[in-house]
């Protein structure tokens, strides 16, 4: 069974979550799940983007009252 990880992004602004997850992501191996939850819903947008960029895929993302969830797969 796969681990996954929750990165708490509340209340940090554009880029916060993407350096956070990219600290995170260091930290995890292939296979590897991590939850990012956030207040900002550019993450919705600039986590994905980023996940292509870096070789990770996203298994989903959602909004749920004021939060904005990511959750993706370590690739590399």
């Amino acid at each position: 069974m796969t681990r996954k990880h929750i990165l708490n992004a509340r209340r940090l602004l554009c880029p916060m979550p993407v350096i956070r997850t990219q600290e995170a992501v260091k930290k995890l191996t292939r296979g590897e799940m991590l939850e990012i939850v956030g207040t900002d819903s550019g993450i919705l947008q600039d986590i994905p983007a980023w996940c292509r960029i870096n070789g990770h895929t996203i298994l989903e993302t959602r909004t749920d009252d004021f939060d904005y969830y990511v959750v993706l797969q370590v690739g590399k």
